[in-house]
Parts: C-alpha cells; structure tokens; sequence
C-alpha cells in the first residue's frame, strides 16, 4: 500500500495507543468483570472479552498495514495525478478541487479524498484534460481533469 509520511505515522501514531492505552484499559474492565464472581453470566466479562478481540485484530491489522507500506516521498507535479497531488476538475459545469490521499487521511471537508474511493481511483494516472466517468449514488458522473499540482 503506498502512503505518505504523514499517514504513516497517523497509522504507527494509533497502533502505540492502542498498544498501551487501550490495552490497559481493557486488561482493567477484565480483572473488575471477573472480580464481580461466576463468569457464565457476567455480561460485563463478555462485553470486555469482545472489545479485546476487536482491539486485538485492530493492531494485527495496523501492524500488517504498517509492514505493507511504502512511504511515497516525492511527487511529480502537474504530470499525472497520482497519491498526494491537487486536482482541479469539473463535472456538470460545476468546479471542484480535491488533494489524493492515502485512506487514512481522507477528510472530504478538508478537500481530501482517499486514492481508493471511486473517484480517487478513476484520478489516478489521469492527465490534464482525460475525461473519466464514475459511478456514483445518484448515477453515472463524468469529470474532466482541469489541473493537477
């Protein structure tokens, strides 16, 4: 998976918090469930049970995230549009702008679209001028790409 600096650390940043603090948390919400006494019944123990597993498979999942990334250090600019370029492009006379991002800092209020949304992925490799067509919930949306930076 290709990714910017900035992600990655996004991703290392939410792995160590996860690892220390939340771990500890959970660890504690256990040791108070099995202190209350028969485990067969305690809803506390399994509500804390099934938050370790989901907290357990989210670091195998950022560690293997983490492991599979390659940091994208440079972008060539107004050539293709690619992970960490500006695109500038319109559709129904409309204008629009957008930065391409790795998931994990896709933001669309801040103008930041994921490289793996549908949009993101018809972006990518375009050109100045290439037409795409994306489909989207209200239907089939053409773009053309204006500007890439």
């Amino acid at each position: 998976m290709e990714i910017t600096k900035e992600g990655l650390e996004k991703l290392k940043n939410e792995l160590n918090n996860l690892k220390t603090v939340k771990r500890k948390e959970i660890a504690e919400s256990l040791r108070r469930a099995i202190s209350y006494g028969d485990l067969s019944e305690n809803a506390d123990y399994s509500n804390a049970r099934e938050e370790q597993n989901f907290l357990e498979q989210r670091i195998a999942e950022l560690e293997d995230k983490i492991r599979g990334s390659t940091i994208i250090s440079q972008f060539s600019k107004g050539d293709t549009v690619q992970v960490g370029s500006k695109v500038s492009f319109e559709s129904n006379g409309e204008k629009f702008s957008f930065t391409i991002t790795d998931p994990n800092l896709a933001n669309p209020a801040e103008e930041k679209i994921s490289s793996e949304s549908p949009l993101g992925k018809a972006l990518l490799g375009k050109k100045k001028g290439d037409k795409i067509e994306v489909e989207t919930p209200q239907g089939k949306t053409k773009y053309k790409v204006l500007d890439i930076s």
